[in-house]
């Protein structure tokens, strides 16, 4: 099964910054949509962030507008998302998701999914 992997978690202090980045080198076709996702402990998964139309697209959540930014390396085949100024309520979980046609906001419609990465931010 074609999967997605993510790295580069670990812990941060509030205000800090973070890059994590998810490695899609099993997919064939470059994807149209790449999303991240994240959920924190006993909360349901949430989208924060979309790139799609090959990259040209992107939509951000409110909770991490302005903070986060996705970007994609097509030559490393590798999606990352840059966390800015970090809050203690950014800690979660964090996943990426790919898909070749289409890009929604539910995490289980995804046609390639990753295993997540662990993010917390503390004092």
């Amino acid at each position: 099964q074609v999967r997605l992997v993510e790295s580069g978690g670990g812990s941060v202090q509030p205000g800090g910054s973070l890059k994590i980045a998810c490695s899609y080198s099993t997919l064939t076709y470059n994807p149209y949509c790449m999303s991240w996702f994240r959920q924190a402990p006993g909360k349901e998964r949430e989208w924060i962030v979309s790139e799609s139309n090959f990259g040209t697209a992107k939509t951000y959540d409110a909770s991490v507008r302005g903070r986060f930014a996705i970007s994609r390396d097509t030559a490393k085949n590798t999606l990352y998302l840059q966390m800015n100024s970090l809050l203690p309520e950014d800690t979660a979980m964090y996943y990426c998701a790919a898909d070749l046609a289409s890009c929604p906001r539910e995490y289980s419609k995804y046609g390639y999914r990753g295993q997540g990465t662990q993010v917390t931010v503390s004092p």
